[in-house]
């Protein structure tokens, strides 16, 4: 299977959510200003929600799928 073109939608709606996240981790808008050690720590955390948030939002359009 090759790689398919990544819809700008879909880059721009990911990186939203993970500002959201960082937000609600108390890092604010300035991530790019973390030290290296930091930001490798906060990526895994920031990483870890949004893929949780992912699940939950695939979860909710399956159920609403199967109640149609």
């Amino acid at each position: 299977m090759g790689r398919m073109p990544i819809d700008s939608n879909a880059i721009i709606a990911l990186n939203e959510m993970k500002m959201e996240i960082a937000k609600e981790l108390g890092l604010g808008n300035n991530i790019t200003e973390l030290d290296p050690v930091q930001n490798i720590f906060t990526a895994g955390t920031v990483g870890g929600l949004m893929t949780r948030n992912l699940v939950e939002i695939g979860q909710k359009n399956l159920i609403n799928k199967e109640n149609k």
